[in-house]
């Protein structure tokens, strides 16, 4: 029976890849408890920023143990492997690719042996520098015996693993303290040796890495729905620029760069859980402010306020309470959708967006409708909506957007459609109206967008809106998703040992 690919929502409606979500990484310092499962229900809360793969590392002070597979972190794990895991550290990962394809070489987190022990690793964000620091990989390695054996993967990550685990004379600590002001784009890590968790993160902390507190011990999460889910008391964001050490000594914290805050915007609008907060604001206000400033700035008269469930749910509540017009749920999502592994057939495929949401005929026939979402991408799955609301009896369909239209591609963690497919990137406002067939489209300004997060707009990546990158970025055939599986300048692919 052939193995699931991983690709879970692309399958499902491939004309129409939406943004896809970044990963998302948990870390546990706990000696006495079940560190095992404090992970897997970490990642559970965490699984809307990865799908493809899950993995967890534990270390039981001698060695280092890491279970990962393909598929949901509710796939990969049962109590059996759970218990398997026993120790006082441990990491976890939920994937979704950014760099590398989806494969089981590439599920993390990602094992190096080291000269004194071993190293496990996990990574939210994409970096930048990728080719350059396979360079310095080869440098650092030449003449290596064990260089070039064992199974092949082709992601960032595992540059970085295979650089910590390069250092034949120094503590992972040390070599972290070398690696991390080397490394340029979007990382947020939690890493381990045998005894001690760490985490980092970038100098712009793009994607977002909180600490929480247990009574018996830390916790790193990329959100604090995660640190909520465990238990653990919310204490700070990481800093950007920041390495954290956690061990039987305590916490210590140093700088290895200067902060240089540029927060990722997307992750306001779509990302994030909306019970996380970031930067001291609870996502759902954000989401709800956005809603309101669109009222305000896109009025309509109009029966009904209906959001695209779910990331559509909070600025279509604030849509209505603002604007007076009447909120109520016209769609009804199907949350499994997108989460299988079995392969839908041509019949089902041609179902297109009726998989993922059904209309309430009793709810929207002969009302005039504001939809509200939180992008357009391609336009295809707005196109269809708004053409089944229609059948379904809608008298009008206004389109309503809670972020600017997205113009640019990410190169920091998110997989957006290349620019070419970008429908706001060929067409005016207008022209996307008329393409997705709505009685009128309107998108929530940039500037609006930036005062709703209550963050300065110079602290804030906006990359995908204005096209201005807060890291620099390299020649196009220097980076992409596919940089480490194809061939570089006419010299065999750049894989990296796993």
């Amino acid at each position: 029976m052939p193995r699931g690919d991983g690709l879970l929502t692309h399958e499902l409606d491939p004309s129409d890849a939406g943004p896809q979500d970044a990963c998302g990484v948990f870390g546990v310092w706990a000696p006495g408890e079940e560190v095992a499962k404090l992970t897997y229900f970490g990642l559970y809360a965490l699984q809307h920023r990865g799908q493809e793969s899950a993995g967890i590392a534990v270390s039981n002070g001698r060695q280092i143990l890491v279970y990962k597979d393909m598929g949901l972190v509710s796939q990969v794990f049962d109590e059996a492997t759970l218990e398997s895991l026993a120790g006082e550290i441990a990491i976890g990962h939920a994937r979704y690719s950014t760099t590398g394809a989806s494969v089981w070489q590439n599920a993390q987190p990602t094992f190096r042996p080291t000269a004194q022990g071993s190293v496990a690793l996990a990574h939210n964000g994409n970096l930048t520098n990728t080719h350059e620091l396979v360079q310095l990989l080869r440098a650092r390695t030449e003449g290596d015996p064990k260089t070039g054996k064992g199974e092949t993967a082709t992601t960032d990550t595992s540059v970085m693993a295979s650089l910590l685990a390069s250092y034949q004379d120094r503590s992972v600590e040390d070599a972290a303290l070398d690696v991390l002001p080397q490394l340029r784009g979007a990382f947020s890590l939690v890493f381990m040796d045998e005894g001690t968790l760490y985490a980092a993160r970038d100098p712009q902390g793009i994607r977002p890495l909180v600490l929480g507190r247990l009574e018996r011990g830390w916790v790193i999460a990329s959100e604090t729905a995660a640190l909520d889910i465990v238990g653990a008391s919310y204490i700070r964001e990481i800093e950007p620029g920041e390495f954290v050490a956690v061990d039987e000594d305590g916490l210590r914290s140093s700088r290895f760069a200067e902060p240089e805050p540029k927060g990722c915007i997307f992750e306001y609008v779509y990302l994030a859980r909306p019970d996380t907060t970031i930067n001291e604001q609870r996502v759902f206000s954000v989401r709800e402010r956005i809603g309101r400033k669109l009222a305000r700035t896109a009025p309509v008269e109009a029966d009904l306020v209906i959001p695209v469930p779910e990331s559509g749910t909070p600025a279509a509540i604030g849509y209505a309470e603002e604007s007076g017009i009447p909120f109520g749920h016209g769609l009804v999502k199907n949350s499994y959708v997108g989460r299988t592994f079995i392969q839908p057939s041509q019949t089902i495929r041609q179902l297109g967006i009726r998989l993922k949401l059904n209309p309430l005929r009793d709810v929207i026939a002969g009302k005039r409708l504001v939809v509200v979402d939180d992008s357009i991408v391609r336009g295809n799955t707005q196109r269809a909506l708004v053409r089944m609301l229609r059948e379904f009896g809608a008298a009008e369909v206004h389109v309503r957007i809670s972020s600017p239209p997205v113009k640019w591609p990410c190169f920091y963690g998110i997989d957006f459609a290349s620019r070419a497919e970008l429908i706001a990137n060929g067409l005016s406002i207008d022209e996307i109206c008329r393409s997705i067939g709505a009685d009128s489209l309107s998108y929530v300004e940039l500037d609006d967008l930036v005062e709703a997060t209550n963050v300065p707009a110079d602290n804030l990546c906006r990359a995908c809106f204005d096209g201005i990158y807060p890291v620099e970025l390299p020649d196009d055939d220097l980076i992409g998703k596919h940089l480490l599986e194809l061939p570089a300048n006419g010299t065999e692919p750049l894989k990296v040992i796993q």
